[in-house]
């Protein structure tokens, strides 16, 4: 406590992070129904409250150290858009469950992207843009018509090369590991269900998802410790990400899965962050993001409809 310029914001924010992950614990523990779902989302409403108490205490003391970045832990920040996707998520599809409202899958697919989305975008513009750590345009957003028609044409001819490394990637783990992870977003086989998947996969994903893994994190670790460390970090943290909710009937199968989604996803990682780094804008990356998505969306859709047939 001694000599820090925010204890309160340090005490109160390590106070509601520990009492918060301590009640998401209990639920993994065994505490069942509703109590279960009480402590759980209660302990994330409370985790969240501590991650972005704690990222404003990053913010004022690395302000005042004069540091390159001052601003909250990309990894805060990340804890941070999870733990409140997961209370939005509570908040917009308890009452449709109340009232027996059923969605279908394509539909609710998007409105889950979307809501992520939008956390993503508020979070960032809490704990980061309000701190003043970083500026939009510092994250590479720029509103200029030609460099964002320019970026998003560079990045998308990239996408072809990308699938195919991925393709021999993924073989290989698959045959290592001898599993194979389900798509996030499985195919339809209807017109209308791949509308709506390449509106969540192609244009609302990517453009949230670089935001956050490139626009802020990789331009906050950037200044901290380099490009070289900021694109290594970005892109495990992105994979990380994107394994969390792999799962299966046992360990074995559960740790099969992550591996091969995790070796899978990483040379489209690595491309997105070197794209940012090159470029200096978020566009590329957003550009190859959204046609890796909508070419894998649209071959999976293809391959659906032939087997139907």
């Amino acid at each position: 406590m001694e000599g820090r310029h925010a204890p309160a914001l340090f005490v109160v924010g390590w106070l509601a992070a520990l009492v918060g992950g301590g009640f998401v614990a209990l639920r993994f523990f065994g505490v069942a129904g509703f109590p279960g779902l009480f402590l759980f989302y209660g302990g994330l409403a409370l985790l969240a409250v501590g991650v972005v108490l704690l990222g404003g205490s990053q913010a004022v003391e690395r302000k005042a150290a004069g540091l390159a970045y001052a601003g909250p832990s990309p990894m805060l920040v990340l804890i941070g858009v999870l733990a409140v996707t997961q209370v939005a998520g509570l908040i917009v599809g308890l009452p449709l469950e109340l009232v027996g409202a059923s969605i279908p899958r394509p539909i609710g697919d998007l409105i889950a992207v979307t809501l992520q989305a939008l956390v993503i975008v508020g979070v960032i513009r809490l704990m980061v843009i309000g701190a003043d750590a970083l500026t939009w345009s510092g994250m590479g957003i720029r509103f200029d018509r030609a460099e964002a028609l320019r970026g998003l044409a560079t990045g998308a001819v990239y996408a072809g090369p990308v699938i195919l490394v991925t393709v021999v990637v993924a073989n290989i783990a698959t045959q290592l590991a001898g599993a194979q992870p389900d798509s996030p977003l499985p195919p339809t086989g209807t017109p209308g269900g791949l509308v709506l998947h390449l509106l969540a996969g192609a244009i609302v994903a990517p453009i949230a998802e670089e935001l956050l893994f490139r626009g802020f994190a990789l331009t906050a670790w950037q200044r901290m410790a380099g490009d070289r460390a900021a694109l290594v970090r970005t892109s495990l943290v992105f994979v990380l990400a994107h394994v969390l909710t792999v799962g299966g009937e046992t360990f074995r199968d559960a740790a099969s899965l992550a591996f091969v989604a995790a070796i899978s996803r990483l040379p489209v990682a690595l491309v997105l962050g070197w794209l940012y780094i090159r470029t200096r804008s978020l566009w590329a990356p957003i550009g190859l993001h959204a046609a890796y998505n909508a070419i894998l969306i649209i071959i999976a859709e293809l391959a659906i409809r032939a087997g139907v047939g």
